[in-house]
């Protein structure tokens, strides 16, 4: 009769049979190991899984006695492997969908250093034995060292465990537990042995004195002890999930997403979706939208910190020659192409070897250019200005993402700034989609920005807050006290830039409408007001009220009674400017609905 078939000195006529074993042993050769047991399993129809490492070998597997038995006369002819002991349990389906073997570090992970348990492991206690010290009250502390989710489903009476999500957090929690508990008898459990054969080590490592480590783990007490001081199942890692003390299916199953393990009224639950949720872990559609927010923030943070532009760098620019440009010579070329880097300084770029073709071919200053030719010019760039980071995530979809940019940040790559920018710091975050702003917030402002995902997205985007279409309203705290709770500015701005970048109230610029609100007359006589820009002109809210006699408070540039100031951009240890852009009204692309987002102001800065 097979060693399947005989299995607890009794034959089960179940037509599966699941073996769990584990031996440490030195391996070597470990990529022919496992194609040799991946064809011998591919051939005896087995599936399940088996984990190979320099430090022995772990296995799950599930197929007919015959079979079984064949592997097992296989792999004990390997001397590595000649006394591999093998625990046994029977089905009536296959438990596992398909056959894995695997090569890890280790056959199980816990990155601790010293702990070999080919040479040396601790003292083992039977199943018999145990049970033996459980009836006559020996004073042992019986300490599982599964993870939580296999602990909810069964353990011994008044067990000690250290709600772990993962066996590589146990050395962290026995030191703790080690403070009060080194002089106790400690017997270490869990599944089938494996984990027990680094954690009783690990506790004799920390100052433990007295350990125990459960020979052949709860799967073994329950084939010679059954269910004596145990209460509930044992998790197993398979598709029949857990088994009860006489080693039998127990009907539960597992959460895909958080791998709860689930009982009959979790089955019937409504949170419960094949695949995706159960009641431990069910979301709504808003709490799953806030996680990813949540998990953009942490992912950006990760980026910024130190800032990209915090040190030197050379600055690679790509320089486009368009059709009405070629057949130029090179230098009279970039001198047209941008006028105000001045002829001196393209000049100086080329004799130094900082202007080469894609392929890196220093250029000269006669070689004649092609209309779509592309160049790249090296520029030696500063540490860039330091930025705030504080970026809130508002909104995504597949179509756009929303922020709450905070200041001073610049929105997109200019003067100063390049990598320190909210367009260049939020490129790591989506890669290898390129977001494309589709309106601009000066790096002073604070408040909502959107950014499309796709290139359709921002063509449908684009044109909203180009044609007004988009419904803007700002928050501002301005200077001063205006007389009346509604007023409007319809000056007409200036359409090109002055000293800084400034632009002023021009007869001749473009039509400008902003409607102002007062919201709250404040004591320190400043007063905030809503705001609501009726085109988007460059500086356009900040022009009007200065113009009007009621400068932005913080505001570096329009400054009180008229006067200009001598800085765009704030510092991070400056004065805050207070203009935030408080909700956006727009057609969503795809869905054609109006949606309308608010991102809530620093109130510290309207106070």
């Amino acid at each position: 009769m097979s060693e399947a078939l005989q299995a607890n000195g009794a034959v089960d006529t179940a037509p599966y049979v699941n073996i769990a074993a584990y031996k440490f042993v030195t391996l070597d050769q470990l990529p022919q190991r496992r194609e040799q047991l991946k064809q011998l399993c591919r051939r005896l129809k087995l599936r399940g899984t088996i984990l190979l490492s320099p430090e022995g070998i772990n296995m799950f597997l599930a197929g007919a006695p015959e079979a079984m038995d064949e592997y097992l006369t296989t792999l004990r002819a390997d001397p590595c492997f000649a006394e591999l002991e093998v625990k046994f349990s029977y089905s009536d389906s296959q438990p596992f969908h398909r056959m894995l073997v695997k090569l890890k570090r280790e056959i199980i992970a816990f990155e601790q250093p010293g702990i070999e348990p080919a040479n040396y492991t601790s003292k083992r206690v039977t199943p018999k034995e145990l049970k033996e010290w459980l009836s006559s009250g020996k004073e042992v502390v019986m300490l599982d060292t599964r993870n939580v989710y296999e602990v909810q489903l069964g353990t011994f009476h008044n067990a000690v465990d250290f709600g772990i999500s993962h066996f590589k957090e146990f050395p962290d929690k026995a030191r703790e537990f080690a403070e009060a508990n080194r002089d106790k008898t400690i017997v270490s459990f869990c599944t089938g042995g494996i984990r027990c054969e680094k954690a009783a080590p690990f506790l004799e490592q920390v100052g433990f004195k007295d350990v125990y480590q459960l020979d052949g783990g709860i799967l073994k007490y329950f084939e010679e002890c059954g269910s004596a001081h145990y209460d509930g199942g044992c998790f197993v890692f398979d598709q029949r999930v857990a088994l009860d003390p006489d080693l039998q299916p127990t009907g539960n199953v597992q959460c895909f997403a958080c791998q709860a393990v689930l009982s009959a009224d979790d089955l019937q639950s409504e949170q419960y979706q094949y695949g995706k949720s159960c009641p431990h872990c069910y979301l709504t559609q808003e709490e799953r939208n806030q996680a990813l927010l949540r998990e953009r923030e942490v992912e950006f943070l990760k980026g910024v910190t130190p800032l990209p532009g915090s040190q030197p760098y050379v600055n690679r620019r790509f320089i486009h020659v368009p059709g009405r440009l070629a057949g130029l010579p090179m230098m009279e070329f970039l001198t047209q192409w941008y006028p105000p880097y001045g002829e001196p300084a393209w000049r100086e770029a080329i004799d130094h070897g900082r202007i080469t073709t894609e392929f890196g071919k220093v250029v000269t200053l006669d070689q004649l250019v092609r209309e779509g030719e592309r160049f790249i010019h090296a520029v030696d760039e500063a540490a860039e200005p330091d930025v705030s980071t504080n970026v809130k995530f508002v909104y995504e979809d597949q179509y756009f993402v929303v922020v709450n940019k905070p200041a001073p940040l610049p929105t997109h790559p200019s003067g100063r700034f390049n990598r320190n920018t909210l367009s260049s710091m939020l490129e790591p975050v989506y890669r290898p989609q390129k977001l494309r702003v589709t309106h601009r917030l000066d790096a002073n402002t604070t408040g909502l920005v959107v950014l499309a995902r796709t290139f359709q997205a921002a063509s449908a985007l684009q044109p909203q807050f180009q044609n007004g279409t988009v419904e803007k309203v700002y928050l501002a705290l301005l200077q001063g006290t205006p007389d009346s709770d509604h007023f409007q500015c319809d000056e007409p701005i200036s359409r090109e830039p002055g000293a800084l970048g400034s632009r002023q109230v021009d007869e001749e610029g473009l039509a400008s409408s902003t409607v102002f609100d007062v919201v709250k007359r404040c004591s320190d006589g400043t007063t905030i007001v809503e705001v609501r820009p009726l085109q988007g002109r460059t500086n356009q809210i900040r022009i009007h009220a200065w113009h009007l006699g009621f400068p932005i408070v913080g505001d570096p540039l329009y400054l009180a009674g008229g006067k200009l100031g001598e800085q765009q951009t704030i510092s991070v240890e400056d004065q805050p400017m207070c203009l935030h852009a408080w909700r956006l009204t727009f057609t969503h692309p795809e869905t054609k609905q109006r949606i309308e987002l608010k991102a809530e102001p620093d109130w510290n800065n309207f106070q």
